[in-house]
């Protein structure tokens, strides 16, 4: 399967490819992971997913088109609503920053698809720069929270399918900025020991979610997240627990 803009979130290229998201999902709830795959559940997109999506959509030069898909951001006067012209002010306060324009002035969502730990994985990248650099876009809420969404996942898949396709290592980084109230905005590189360690953990766990994905063994359910929340069967338990006893 060849994939492109049109095709690259479909169903069919998540069965076939593995990705950084999909590979996250299954570390969160093998279940979950699934039931998406199958086109069973489908995560609700959170106004903080939107805001992002706003910022990345400004550097495809899409913007137009987002805000004409997703009228939920404009509100009953058709003004954009408050986290919205955030985001306009993120994006106007990146534009003027030269550093940050630097590393993001690279081939704009670039797909590329590979083999590593023996499966087929796809990738779309911000910014490539051959042979210099690859950067991802982050809008976040303070620079604090960017490990906590494991990114050092993402830098090692991404560095490794450039090295397949191109024979090239590139260091990679984040050019972040903020929602506070005074945006803040740097360029994060992610060191390559971190991108080793994150490498030897998805080469750990890959072989066991493959088997998964091809249904030679079944899903954990993690028994908390918002899936399996919704498909749960109501248990009879013990009101101590809530409190700890």
């Amino acid at each position: 399967m060849i994939l492109t803009e049109k095709n690259y979130y479909s169903l069919e290229a998540g069965e076939q490819y593995f990705s950084v998201s999909q590979y996250k999902d299954f570390m969160k709830c093998e279940a979950m992971a699934m039931a998406k795959l199958h086109g069973e559940y489908e995560q609700r997109t959170t106004r903080a997913l939107l805001v992002g999506s706003f910022v990345d959509s400004y550097f495809e030069g899409t913007l137009p088109q987002f805000m004409q898909d997703n009228p939920e951001i404009f509100t009953r006067k058709n003004e954009l609503k408050s986290e919205f012209r955030k985001a306009n002010e993120i994006i106007s306060r990146v534009k003027s920053d030269k550093t940050f324009a630097r590393f993001m002035s690279g081939e704009k969502q670039r797909i590329m698809t590979f083999e590593m730990f023996g499966v087929p994985w796809k990738m779309k990248m911000d910014s490539y720069l051959p042979g210099i650099c690859i950067t991802d876009l982050k809008i976040v809420a303070n620079f604090k929270s960017l490990p906590l969404w494991r990114y050092d996942l993402q830098g090692a898949v991404y560095q490794a399918g450039v090295e397949a396709v191109t024979g090239e290592r590139l260091p990679f980084y984040l050019a972040a900025a903020t929602k506070e109230r005074v945006v803040d905005l740097d360029v994060f590189q992610i060191p390559q020991t971190t991108l080793n360690l994150a490498m030897d953990e998805i080469g750990f766990s890959i072989e066991h979610y493959a088997e998964v994905k091809a249904g030679l063994v079944p899903p954990k359910a993690c028994g908390h997240c918002d899936y399996c929340k919704s498909v749960k069967q109501a248990a009879i338990r013990n009101y101590n627990e809530l409190l700890g006893v």
